[in-house]
């Protein structure tokens, strides 16, 4: 397998692709990705931004970075958000890389420390990132996992 991680502000026209991509894997509403990667197209700020593993032009895997990931810790910020991978690709390496290249492209742009809402444990510790505290979701019963990464 082979597959390439691109910044969609590389590609603005897998722009609607990208966030039907997103759209149903999360059930995000479909205008939501397309602002939010229309926003990240206009360069103004690092924040948003949208991320692709692309294999032979299909997407496998993806993630964004975005202001806040609907919890309620408003000063964790900016968030790694929407990571995943294609059923097919998993255990592959294609999550790790995304994270690894998030991080360097961010601290390229200024941005040293990323943070994470999931309820995944120890998945990404392996990819160098801290548990930090258990935070509320927006509209959600349980508390959730806020991860940290520092870039040096």
């Amino acid at each position: 397998m082979k597959y390439e991680i691109i910044r969609l502000t590389d590609k603005p026209e897998l722009l609607q692709t990208a966030a039907k991509w997103f759209h149903e894997k999360w059930g995000v509403p479909l205008t939501a990705y397309q602002e939010s990667m229309q926003e990240c197209l206009t360069g103004k700020r690092p924040v948003p931004q949208w991320y692709l593993a692309m294999e032979q032009g299909r997407i496998v895997g993806g993630l964004g970075v975005i202001e806040n990931d609907f919890h309620n810790r408003k000063d964790l910020t900016p968030n790694v958000c929407a990571v995943y991978t294609e059923t097919d690709r998993r255990c592959q390496g294609i999550a790790g890389a995304l994270l690894d290249y998030v991080c360097t492209d961010m601290n390229r742009q200024g941005i040293d420390t990323l943070y994470l809402l999931t309820d995944h444990t120890s998945f990404y510790e392996r990819y160098g990132w801290e548990f930090l505290c258990m935070v509320q979701g927006d509209g959600e019963p349980d508390l959730s996992r806020m991860y940290v990464r520092k870039q040096q």
